[in-house]
């Protein structure tokens, strides 16, 4: 059985504020980003254009880090995924 957090989530998140680009297109689309929040299972992800952003790509975080990534909500300049 898995324990979720008060919000329901299955990982905590901790609060950070990363610089990340989210690469798709096979390389050939970058947009630059904010990671608000981020746990072992996903991200908050702060942009200026969430609907600009395909619902899979690659974020990479400023360590390095390559996640790959499938998007589960939207707002105005934020956008919730999910890392696959």
């Amino acid at each position: 059985m898995t324990a979720f957090s008060p919000e329901g989530r299955v990982a905590t998140r901790k609060r950070t504020l990363l610089g990340a680009k989210i690469i798709f297109n096979d390389g050939h689309s970058v947009f630059d980003c904010l990671v608000r929040n981020l746990s072992d299972t996903g991200a908050m992800i702060q942009i200026e254009n969430p609907l600009a952003a395909p619902n899979a790509f690659n974020l990479q975080l400023s360590d390095e880090r390559l996640l790959t990534c499938a998007v589960r909500w939207r707002k105005i300049n934020s956008m919730g995924v999910e890392f696959v």
